[in-house]
């Protein structure tokens, strides 16, 4: 612990730590009782509220820190909100938590590191506490990204798998006489189980409607927030539909059969593609193990044959 407080470069690390953790608390708690007595205000003509906090409201505090070292800039704020859209998360709220969730494991981080250096520090490859902290800010840093990454990546395959299913059902509404934005309505209650997260954006989509907001609109909006060429196709197909006139129930149903062909198509490449990803867990693991149990007693009867060694 000696050697942690003698170390220039270690003690400059905590002092600096030490004022700026207090700073972003002190800020963190102000915006967090601004925001708590918009909301008292608010709900004080409404009807009383629910007893009881939400896990939301009890790590509110973490909302008002990334509001306060989020960038400044509506370009920065677009190009996070848009990744965490397409990942799943549609709060307004949600650029806030990202960065509080990010400063928050990058301080939690460092402090682990120098709080366990004494007891690690004689067993980790790097010399001194300054690069073992670097190291681990920048692993502590690209993490909720690459997360976030993989996130976006599961959600895409949600919608990707459900886009087919949700066009049959489109087209069964309009067949069955309902108008687009009522079949639009209608599908977002029934495909919920099965695809909650493209529900969510049907939903919004079919509010977008109501409100009043032009079709070609709502559509544009719902291919952004899913991120899929699926969507976007979706959306330009029904734009030039109502621009030139054609039958929406025929324009559905072919859009439908195209997207059903789609997923066979990528479930065969995905089939296909097996053999190959086989290849280096064969090469790895079973063909020494084969090798192994064929050579083995050719070698053990070579070995007795010129070694003049009598088997059995």
């Amino acid at each position: 612990m000696s050697a942690i407080f003698s170390d220039p470069i270690t003690m400059a690390l905590l002092i600096l730590g030490a004022i700026l953790g207090p700073m972003l608390m002190i800020g963190a708690q102000t915006v967090t009782n601004k925001r708590t007595r918009l909301a008292e205000r608010l709900t004080s003509t409404g009807p009383t509220p629910t007893t009881g906090k939400t896990k939301a409201q009890q790590f509110s505090w973490v909302q008002g820190l990334g509001q306060v070292v989020s960038p400044k800039g509506d370009k920065a704020n677009s190009a996070i909100r848009m990744r965490l859209v397409h990942a799943g998360y549609i709060s307004k709220n949600a650029p806030y938590w990202y960065y509080g969730t990010r400063l928050i494991l990058l301080v939690g981080a460092l402090a682990l590191v120098m709080a366990l250096w004494p007891l690690i520090g004689d067993s980790l490859p790097v010399s001194g506490p300054l690069p073992a902290a670097i190291v681990v800010a920048l692993i502590a840093n690209i993490a909720p990204g690459l997360w976030l990454d993989r996130r976006q990546g599961i959600v895409q395959q949600e919608y990707r798998n459900g886009f087919p299913d949700m066009m049959d059902l489109l087209v069964a509404c309009v067949q069955a006489g309902l108008s687009l934005d009522a079949g639009i309505g209608r599908v977002s209650e029934e495909i919920g189980r099965r695809y909650p997260n493209l529900n969510v954006h049907l939903g919004i989509m079919s509010l977008e409607l109501r409100a009043g907001r032009s079709r070609i609109e709502a559509l544009s909006g719902f291919a952004d927030r899913l991120g899929m060429d699926e969507a976007r196709a979706f959306a330009t197909m029904l734009r030039q539909s109502e621009e030139m006139g054609t039958s929406l129930s025929a324009t559905l149903r072919v859009f439908a059969d195209d997207m059903r062909e789609k997923r066979m198509l990528y479930a065969e490449e995905k089939a296909l593609s097996l053999p190959a990803k086989l290849v280096v867990p064969l090469i790895l693991f079973v063909f020494p193990s084969l090798l192994g149990v064929l050579m083995l007693p050719a070698g053990v009867r070579l070995y007795w044959v010129f070694s003049g060694v009598g088997g059995p």
